[in-house]
């Protein structure tokens, strides 16, 4: 396999404040996964932890020469850090960082501890907040409940209705698909709440641990996301993305994509865990134990040496590290052989197609007939 000539910088350091969560969603990667790590993790983030992190961005972005870089705030869910603490871990941030670089904080969160004293502290940081919501009550309450096993909808509702009175700091909504749910309904219910992007994800699988489907011969993902795509442009009001779709779009244009989920750039970005361990793409933990640790941390390596670990080589070999089906696929610019843990078996590590393979085939292939038919020839 040949390198690429420049190694890529990380843009986005993904920070874990917070390492429990207030409610217990069935499909998370973090508390229900293989990989158990969460357990024996601090359950915040420290401010020595923070205040290396912030030196080792610094030392990074003055390396490379980054205009500016973003830094996500996650958890769990990173509420439970509490507003005093976050707002001194901000405080870190921004003075550990070079005042030339901009610091875009973005912070995902489940909504239900939302309240208007959060929000005066993300309009000083200026912190774009995303919630993570599946749809109506009933859809969002089949996977998405507290401990005790209630309804989170409500109160995620009522987080998003109080973020909605300053969008400017709304960043959009993450939902996951399940194939019991009608793709319309799901979608239009979201867009009711005029956020500027949605989020669809597919649940996490394996080729050791498929993805629930009802009919394996059918590529129930893609059709599921395809019908998105057509609720999205029959209503011309609507002015939000969906980004899976816009990547397509933009992918299927000699574009870039937003994400790394699709297309061939090299992922940007990488995690910190709450006491300052580095790893990987932290949804690797729904690959198996281990299997997004690195065994490297903010207090003994810089990044430039986390870009050489041989778990993140990946990132340099582009498509030379896919399987060879995907290397000869005309559709592999857009694809990109899929998302990094849905290629994974126990056989063949990550050189596999996508267990979400014939998924892509066809909602890419139908975003590009839809663009055929408006006159736009991809």
């Amino acid at each position: 396999m040949t390198l690429r000539e420049d190694s890529a910088p990380f843009r986005t350091f993904v920070l874990k404040i917070a390492n429990r969560c207030n409610i217990d969603c069935d499909y998370c990667y973090v508390f229900n996964s293989k990989d158990q790590a969460w357990s024996s993790l601090p359950a915040r983030m420290s401010l020595d932890v923070v205040r290396e992190a912030a030196r080792r961005i610094a030392e990074h972005v003055t390396s490379h020469g980054l205009p500016s870089v973003h830094v996500v705030l996650h958890g769990g869910e990173p509420l439970l850090a509490g507003p005093r603490h976050l707002a001194d871990l901000l405080g870190a941030i921004r003075s550990g960082v070079p005042e030339s670089t901009d610091v875009h904080f973005e912070l995902q969160t489940n909504g239900t501890l939302l309240t208007d004293a959060w929000l005066d502290l993300f309009e000083r940081y200026d912190v774009a907040v995303g919630i993570s919501l599946d749809g109506p009550p009933a859809v969002n309450d089949r996977h998405r409940l507290t401990h005790a096993s209630r309804s989170t909808a409500a109160s995620a509702v009522r987080g998003i209705e109080l973020l909605r009175t300053r969008p400017h700091l709304f960043a959009g909504i993450l939902a996951v698909v399940d194939l019991a749910n009608d793709p319309v309904e799901v979608h239009d219910y979201l867009a009711g709440f005029h956020p500027p992007t949605i989020d669809f994800g597919f649940p996490h699988g394996t080729h050791d641990s498929p993805p629930h489907r009802n009919d394996p011969g059918v590529p129930e993902y893609g059709q599921w996301m395809s019908r998105v795509y057509e609720a999205w442009l029959a209503q011309p009001e609507y002015r939000h993305s969906v980004r899976m779709l816009e990547d397509i779009v933009a992918l299927t244009s000699g574009v870039c994509g937003s994400v790394e989920t699709i297309g061939l750039a090299p992922p940007a970005s990488v995690v910190i865990e709450s006491d300052g361990s580095i790893e990987a793409v932290d949804t690797l933990r729904s690959v198996g134990e281990g299997a997004s640790w690195l065994g490297l941390d903010v207090f003994s390596q810089p990044f430039d040496q986390v870009m050489r670990h041989p778990k993140l080589l990946h990132r340099e070999y582009g498509i030379d590290a896919l399987a060879e089906k995907c290397q000869t696929c005309p559709l592999v610019d857009v694809c990109g052989g899929g998302y990094l843990p849905h290629r994974f078996s126990s056989a063949h590590g990550y050189r596999n197609p996508s267990v979400y393979c014939a998924d892509l085939e066809h909602l890419i292939r139908h975003v590009q007939g839809s663009l055929r038919q408006h006159g736009w020839d991809p």
